[in-house]
């Protein structure tokens, strides 16, 4: 069984050898290399197929797939963790008998590179500022990871790798989870509430599923000043307006892409460093990725065919 119209509706990041292999799966296969600027567009794109492809830049939804009625499998070259998080309205599309693919841990390996980097230059004072400027190191002298305390807030695949690496490099790991984790309290990472990590980690790594918020106005005023934020999601973890007032104190914000700082007027703010280039956009990514969304395709065929 193949599909009759394969639609990929935006760039999405596949090597060479898997967009050739697209065209093994449908009789006809369309693929976007911009970005649908509109619900409408994206409708107009997929049109009568029967399969669509999406990375995780736009966001399909009910609107869209409503006036697109042979479609039948959507997959996300992209990670799906929950449908909450999903850029995909997986509830209307089971609705409709649509089923929906995702993948995981394909792009966590350059994260944790990120985060290393950005951080040996923050506290070495490599580099410079917004203005051009020189970056002073972080106390004034060059200063080592070890010994820095370090909090991550998600203890997932990502979140396990940066303390997996920052405790190579001799850093104290916390951590706040949904759960505690008993391979993490093994290699001698502490479980705390996520005040109390706030209050004692200097250091702050964010690695929560899209559009989860866990840094309000309280969380802000535990955390204080004289602190370092990494935010590694695709959104930003905390509401503007307090990330706003803690910024402008004696604080630094590492994001890589402008989806994971929030507003683009935090772009040039002196404590704020943003690449506006996703880490995990890397070679040996796109090679996972592109495996993991062949598979995906490959087992949806297969599963129908056996029926």
């Amino acid at each position: 069984m193949m599909f009759k119209k394969l639609v990929s509706v935006e760039p999405l990041n596949l090597n060479l050898a898997a967009e050739k292999a697209l065209h093994n799966f449908a009789e006809e296969v369309i693929m976007y290399d911009d970005i649908p600027s509109s619900t409408a567009e994206m409708a107009d794109r997929i049109g009568d197929a029967d399969a669509v492809l999406i990375s995780y830049t736009s966001r399909l939804g009910k609107e869209a797939l409503e006036g697109c009625p042979n479609v039948r499998y959507i997959g996300m070259c992209c990670s799906l963790y929950n449908p909450e998080s999903a850029n995909v309205d997986i509830a209307y599309a089971q609705t409709r008998g649509i089923e929906v693919s995702g993948i995981r841990d394909y792009g966590d390996e350059g994260v944790v590179e990120y985060v290393i980097s950005e951080l040996v230059r923050c506290l070495h004072g490599f580099g410079t500022i917004n203005d051009g400027g020189p970056r002073a190191p972080w106390d004034g002298v060059p200063r080592e990871i070890t010994g820095i305390k370090a909090g991550i807030i998600g203890l997932g695949k990502s979140g396990g790798m940066v303390a997996d690496a920052l405790k190579f490099f001799g850093a104290d790991i916390a951590y706040f989870s949904r759960t505690e984790k008993e391979e993490a309290h093994a290699k001698g990472y502490r479980f705390l509430p996520l005040k109390q990590l706030l209050e004692e980690c200097e250091v702050i790594i964010t690695c929560l599923n899209r559009n989860t918020v866990l840094l309000h106005q309280e969380e802000f005023e535990s955390l204080g000043n004289r602190k370092i934020i990494f935010n590694t999601g695709l959104s930003p973890a905390w509401d503007e307006a307090p990330f706003s007032e803690w910024i402008d104190g004696n604080n630094r914000c590492y994001c890589d892409t402008l989806i994971a700082l929030g507003d683009e007027r935090f772009l040039s703010h002196p404590n704020v460093n943003c690449m506006e280039v996703s880490a995990g956009r890397t070679r040996q990514a796109f090679d996972r990725l592109s495996e993991k969304v062949l598979a995906n395709l490959t087992n949806y065929i297969k599963t129908r065919s056996e029926r």
